[in-house]
């Protein structure tokens, strides 16, 4: 699971637990300004193929964590439970996508579209 909070004008998402050790990975901090857009998506969660795995864990129905490509994007992963999915679309980036479990979707998403800048 992943904690989401924004500070300094930076999506912060913050890896929990032993997931850290399955994704390779302890927090992500991405410039708001980079975030085309997010979304709850637990149908993505649920498909068996997340990608090429680069580094991190892929145990089909159980986890899916760390750095993968798939359909030409490089995509961070940390999802246990596909229902409290959220995909967060990003450009200038590293990652184009990052897919993570959270507590609360709604929460999440209404998090950071809030603090989106605006057009």
């Amino acid at each position: 699971m992943v904690d989401v909070s924004v500070a300094d004008g930076k999506l912060v998402l913050t890896v929990q637990g032993a997931d850290k050790l399955w994704a390779l990975k302890s927090s992500l901090e991405i410039p708001l300004a980079h975030v085309a857009g997010i979304r709850a998506d637990a149908s993505i969660a649920r498909r068996w193929w997340h990608g090429i795995k680069i580094g991190g864990t892929s145990i089909p129905g159980v986890i899916t964590a760390g750095t993968f490509y798939q359909e030409g994007k490089r995509v961070f992963w940390d999802v246990h439970d596909p229902d409290n999915t959220i995909v967060i679309e990003l450009h200038d980036e590293r990652y184009n996508e990052v897919v993570v479990e959270v507590a609360d979707t709604q929460v999440a998403i209404d998090l950071v579209q809030g603090m989106l800048p605006r057009n």
